[in-house]
């Protein structure tokens, strides 16, 4: 190949990457346990994804951390990394001010991303609760979350979707939304899940998809004292609207939930984090300040 034909070939191929512009964000967050207080040792972080300072509504034992995202959305080009890192016997709640959300992408611009990675180191706890994500009608995006564990390490993670705005009578028509989901225990695989939603396609009114339903939750959860009683326990808790349902696989605990309403999945979520949070830390759920906002 020569030169010039080199050249265009190099050209052509970066032409068909789309564009990236738009926020690039990173924030890192390392927690140890000193005495008996859960502390947030180390942060690094550079573009707007940030955190308040930590919380300790509980006592010293437990941090609780907000994570915010001042642009209060992602648009296409955007691409956000976040990762903690929970040191041995640290307890930590994560959550979010409000919803999340996903804004319309401009046509030609790469999806916009949102990476998120937690390190659980043993007998340490960790808590992923954000608030629900709002998936507008022509929104691009991508999110993975990856879990990594210890032997005996805790994990209790909920993921609520909402596809295109529902209170304005908005239906995801357009664009596209990935979800990808892994939870490891000492490196073998407790859970992995990946799939994409299509603006406008056939899985969102499939019997086997989402069957018209615009908002979809799942609360993961993980820890000894997991067992048949605990299942036993969150199924006597039915969600007030919607469907839902609670399995037992191996070492994970996984409910789903299908309904017309963010509230109404958050709702029995949050009953089911009430009744596995005991269970599998011996502490008392207290929900933090900010849902009450």
């Amino acid at each position: 190949m020569n030169a010039v034909s080199e050249r265009s070939d190099l050209l052509a191929r970066s032409a068909a990457v789309p564009p990236r512009a738009g926020w690039r964000a990173r924030l890192a967050l390392d927690y140890a346990r000193r005495g008996a207080r859960t502390v947030l040792a180390a942060r690094s972080h550079h573009g707007p994804l940030v955190v308040q300072r930590p919380l300790y509504p509980e006592g010293e034992a437990i941090c609780h951390t907000i994570l915010v995202h001042p642009p209060a959305g992602i648009v296409g080009g955007d691409q956000l990394e976040f990762s903690a890192t929970l040191g041995e016997g640290a307890h930590v709640l994560l959550t979010t001010p409000g919803a999340g959300k996903w804004y319309r992408s401009a046509a030609g611009v790469a999806p916009g991303s949102f990476t998120q990675r937690l390190d659980v180191a043993a007998g340490a706890v960790c808590e992923w609760l954000p608030q629900e994500s709002i998936v507008y009608d022509g929104a691009v995006g991508e999110q993975a979350l990856e879990v990594e564990l210890a032997e005996d390490a805790v994990f209790i993670g909920s993921e609520m979707l909402c596809l295109g705005r529902t209170g304005a009578g908005e239906r995801f028509q357009r664009g596209a939304f990935s979800l990808s989901t892994r939870i490891a225990r000492d490196g073998r695989p407790l859970w992995l899940e990946a799939g994409r939603i299509d603006g406008g396609g056939a899985l969102l009114d499939s019997p086997a998809g989402l069957a018209g339903q615009p908002v979809t939750g799942t609360l993961l959860a993980t820890g000894p004292g997991l067992d048949a009683a605990l299942l036993d326990a969150c199924r006597a808790v039915p969600p007030a609207a919607g469907e839902g349902g609670v399995t037992l696989l191996p070492g994970l605990l996984v409910a789903r939930w299908l309904g017309l309403h963010a509230e109404a999945g958050q709702q029995w979520l949050r009953a089911l984090w009430r009744v596995l949070r005991p269970a599998l830390t011996g502490r008392a759920a207290e929900a933090p300040r900010i849902w009450n906002t």
